[in-house]
């Protein structure tokens, strides 16, 4: 997976279709990321100690498939290229369109 936290990105299918938000997690494992107010559903949560309970509402994961991450450059949506740095030699992600370097 091409993203990390804090990656704005902006989604390509769905009813949320066109939304950009940034990214709050990532399930590496299930290859889903959760992007803030994209893909909210209402979850129903029971009252503890801590908390009162009632409908709380929470962004829900979206496939990774799904989102395309924003150029810096052209603030528009991009491809992820990979690429090594040359002063430190490491892996670094590029953006396609612009060949800018994603932080």
């Amino acid at each position: 997976m091409n993203f990390k936290v804090g990656d704005e990105v902006v989604v390509i299918a769905g009813s949320d279709k066109g939304k950009t938000g940034k990214i709050v997690r990532t399930l590496r494992d299930e290859n889903k990321v959760v992007v803030e107010g994209v893909n909210i559903v209402k979850k129903h949560q029971k009252a503890t100690a801590q908390e009162t309970g009632g409908i709380v509402e929470m962004a829900a994961p979206i496939h990774a498939s799904n989102v395309m991450i924003v150029d810096p450059k052209t603030k528009k949506r991009t491809r992820v290229g990979h690429t090594t740095d040359e002063k430190t030699g490491k892996k670094i992600r590029i953006a396609k369109k612009s060949n800018e370097k994603i932080d």
